[in-house]
């Protein structure tokens, strides 16, 4: 996630595209990542999740994203769990295997545990993501 955004001069690239950093491939012994989904096609993009609660001011639980494309499929993503805070922003860096080209929307979870008092409530104050430019 450090690397995130890509650089200006864009995100390198493996395979057929690798010849465009040209100061990369010069370099012994240079190390590549690439994230990859479960499932075919394998492409992923990597975006940064901020979340910003409001509600109750502390309790247990656990915070999810689910991503869902024009097609209908759907991938739900954990942002954070256990004691959450409504004075914290909760930071990620998702590989989401939904391009962000095809999101239709991004759904907001919430889930408290059994212990948490029923009248408490806690909800998104705000939801910002990043799109990684060239991230795949």
């Amino acid at each position: 996630g450090e690397c995130f955004p890509c650089p200006q001069e864009g995100c390198p690239m493996m395979g057929h595209y690798a010849d465009r950093f040209p100061a990369k491939l010069k370099r012994v012994n240079q190390k590549y990542f690439l994230n990859t989904a479960a499932d075919p096609p394998f492409a992923t993009w990597r975006q940064k999740v901020f979340i910003k609660l409001s509600g109750v001011k502390k309790m247990r639980g656990d915070i999810n994203l689910v991503f869902h494309d024009t097609e209908g499929n759907t991938k739900e993503y954990e942002i954070a769990s256990g004691v959450l805070s409504q004075d914290q922003v909760y930071t990620k860096y998702l590989d989401v295997e939904i391009n962000p080209k095809n999101t239709k929307k991004i759904e907001f979870l919430w889930n408290k545990t059994i212990f948490t008092l029923l009248w408490a409530r806690l909800g998104a104050e705000t939801v910002n993501i990043i799109h990684g430019e060239n991230g795949r």
